[in-house]
C-alpha cells in the first residue's frame, strides 16, 4: 500500500555538460517501477565555477534538502577530495560518482565499477570460472573504474594510452590503493603488438574517440586488424554504434556500447539513496534497450 504521505526523494546529477544526459529517464523509470516518488534534476557546473557552485550543492545534500547526487565528468576526481568519507572502492579508484549522507557524514561512493561488471555479466561477456586478459584504451577517470573492476575480479589488465606516463601512473596508483599488482599493468600503445602478440580476450575503449559530435573518430587505427576473437566494449553510447563498434561487428567480434553500464550504475545509486532495487527489465527499455538483455 502506498502511504498517504510518501517520502519524496530529491536526486540529481552534477557534471559539465549534462544537458543531454539519459540519467533522468532511467531514474524516472526507477521511481515508477518501485512505486516511490521523487525527482532527478541536472546540475550543470562549469569547472571554472567549482568553488562557487559545488559547495552550495554539497551543503544542500548535507542538510537533507537533496537526498542523493550522481557525479560525472569532469568532477569525479575533484569531489572525491571534498567529501567526509569515501568507500573503499571509491578510494581505490580515486573518483566518486555517487554522493549521500550517512550518520551525518557526506559519503562518496563509486557505482561505475560494479555497474560495468554487472553489464558484462548480463551480456555473458565474463565466462564463469575463467579469468580473461583485457587491454584498456585510455587512462582517464573511466579507465580507472574499469581497470579496478576487472583487476579486482582476478582478470589480467593492461592499460594503454597515447601518453605512456599516464598509463603507468594510473597502474601505479591503482596498485598502491587496491593491491592488485599481479593483475594490473601498463603498456605502450602499440596497436600492432596488441593485435598480433598480446591478443587480449577483451578490449575496452574509455577514450572519447567516436563520441558525438566527433563520430568519425576511432581509438583503433583502420589499417590494423582488431585482435582476433576479442570482445570489444566501448563506453561511448552516443552514438549507439561508434566507428569502433561498427568495425568490430563487421569482423565478427562481440561488441557492445556502454549504455548498459550507465543503467547498471544508476540502479546501484538509486538503491543506495532510496532503499529500493529497481527492476532492470524496466530500466533497459526506458532508454531503448531490449528488456531481454536485462533478464540475462
Amino acid at each position: 500500500m502506498i502511504p498517504d504521505r510518501p517520502e519524496y526523494f530529491r536526486l540529481g546529477l552534477i557534471g559539465w555538460p549534462v544537458a543531454h544526459s539519459l540519467s533522468p529517464h532511467i531514474h524516472q523509470a526507477a521511481f515508477q517501477a518501485t512505486r516511490t516518488y521523487g525527482e532527478y534534476k541536472l546540475y550543470p557546473v562549469d569547472p571554472a565555477a567549482r568553488e562557487t557552485e559545488l559547495l552550495p550543492l554539497l551543503d544542500r545534500l548535507r542538510s537533507g534538502e537533496i537526498h542523493g547526487l550522481n557525479v560525472t565528468v569532469p568532477h569525479k576526481e575533484y569531489l572525491a577530495k571534498m567529501v567526509d568519507e569515501v568507500t573503499p572502492e571509491a578510494q581505490a579508484i580515486g573518483a566518486v560518482n555517487t554522493l549521500y549522507v550517512k550518520d551525518g557524514k557526506l559519503i562518496g561512493d563509486n557505482s561505475d565499477a560494479p555497474g560495468f561488471l554487472n553489464h558484462l555479466a548480463r551480456l555473458q561477456m565474463l565466462p564463469p570460472h575463467k579469468k580473461l586478459s583485457w587491454v584498456i584504451l585510455g587512462a582517464g577517470g573511466s579507465a580507472r573504474a574499469v581497470a579496478y573492476a576487472l583487476a579486482s575480479q582476478g582478470h589480467s589488465v593492461a592499460i594503454a594510452a597515447r601518453r605512456s606516463e599516464q598509463s603507468q601512473q594510473l597502474a601505479d596508483d591503482l596498485n598502491l590503493a587496491s593491491g592488485v599488482l599481479t593483475r594490473l599493468a601498463w603498456m605502450e600503445l602499440d596497436y600492432e603488438r596488441i593485435s598480433s602478440q598480446v591478443r587480449p580476450d577483451g578490449l575496452v575503449n574509455t577514450t572519447p574517440a567516436g563520441m558525438h559530435p566527433l563520430i568519425e573518430q576511432s581509438p583503433w587505427p583502420e589499417e590494423i586488424p582488431l585482435p582476433e576473437a576479442c570482445r570489444v566494449y566501448d563506453l561511448i553510447y552516443n552514438p549507439a554504434e561508434t566507428v569502433l563498434l561498427h568495425r568490430a561487428r563487421q569482423t565478427g567480434h562481440l561488441a557492445v556500447n556502454g549504455l548498459g553500464m550507465l543503467i547498471e550504475q544508476a540502479a546501484i545509486s538509486f538503491a543506495i539513496w532510496t532503499g529500493h532495487q529497481p527492476p532492470r527489465k524496466v530500466l533497459y527499455p526506458a532508454v531503448g534497450l531490449p528488456a531481454i538483455q536485462a533478464a540475462r
